[in-house]
Parts: C-alpha cells; structure tokens; sequence
C-alpha cells in the first residue's frame, strides 16, 4: 500500500494527517504488513527518494483517490503538473485547498493549514490499471460535474482519468455522517 499525498511539517499525531487516517482506518482493521507511507515531519526529498523508488519497483493495479472541491487530484491543484516522471512531487497548496481542509474542520485557522505536501504525480497516478475516486459529500459535486463536461486539461484533473480513457474509473458517493 502506498500513502498518495501528506502534509509537510504536520505530525502524524494531528487529526489532518493522512499517515493517521491510514494506520487508524485502513492498515490496523485490514493487517496490512508493509505500508509506504509518507511522513511529513521527515525530509521531504528522502521521503520522495524512499517511497518512490519502492513504488516504481512494480505496477500498480489499483488506486483509491480523492478529489477536492478545487479538482485538485491528491494535493496536485490545478493546474497541475502533467510532465514530471518523478512518481511524489512536493507541491504548494492553494488557498481553495487549504480553505476546504479549514471548512473540513481539521484545522482552526487558516493559518494553521499547511501550505505545502507531498503528493503522488498525477502522472503516476494514472499509471495505475484501475482507479476508485472516492467523493465523500456533495461539496465536491460541481468538481465531478466538470470531469465530464470539460476538455482534457491541468486544470480539469479528474478528466484525465475519466471516460475517455481506456482504464476504469469508479466515481463513489457516500454522504457525509449524521
């Protein structure tokens, strides 16, 4: 299992951090034994040096995605970055990313959200045989809309991995909690 994208600088102890999502609802109820994950508090160009190396040593068959109210796919905003081959780039979060971790509740200020990460390449991503992109509540409606209205794009992320494409795609709604 690789980790997609962390927050640099953020302790895997904070309630944001993916590393503990991942440990807390993924890797310990499923028994996981090797996770790549990314840790935000090391250095990032070792981290990126680690893990990628570990992914490019074998194909990916599946990808469980996200997509903010921004498009962005993992932390790459748009427009992203289609060019690189690097497998983890770090990335510079906008303000409509930033403000949707703030709106998500995961952090009390602005500026209290991170402003950079380490993020899984877009190109990297599509690599990957199959791709899940799990949408948790309808704030990110209009972002799903546009993957399938707009032209192929950095700026319209989820359509590059959408119908067109040869790949399958599985768009995943689940309301957000009572």
């Amino acid at each position: 299992m690789f980790h997609l994208d962390e927050y640099i600088g953020l302790p895997a102890s904070h309630p944001a951090s993916f590393c503990r999502f991942l440990e807390e609802r993924l890797i310990q109820r499923t028994g996981i034994i090797h996770p790549f994950l990314l840790n935000g508090e090391e250095d990032p160009a070792e981290v990126i040096r680690r893990v990628g190396r570990a992914l490019l040593s074998a194909p990916i068959d599946l990808a469980f995605v996200g997509i903010g109210e921004n498009g962005h796919l993992a932390f790459n905003d748009p427009p992203a970055d289609f060019e690189t081959e690097e497998p983890y780039i770090v990335v510079t979060l906008d303000q409509a990313c930033r403000r949707q971790q703030l709106g998500e509740g995961w952090f009390s200020t602005l500026a209290d959200v991170p402003q950079r990460a380490i993020s899984m390449s877009v190109r990297q991503i599509l690599k990957t045989s199959k791709i899940v992109c799990i949408v948790p509540d309808t704030r990110k409606a209009k972002a799903v809309k546009a993957c399938f209205d707009g032209e192929i794009s950095s700026m319209l992320l989820l359509r590059s991995c959408g119908p067109t494409r040869t790949r399958l795609c599985i768009w995943t709604c689940i309301p957000p909690p009572c």
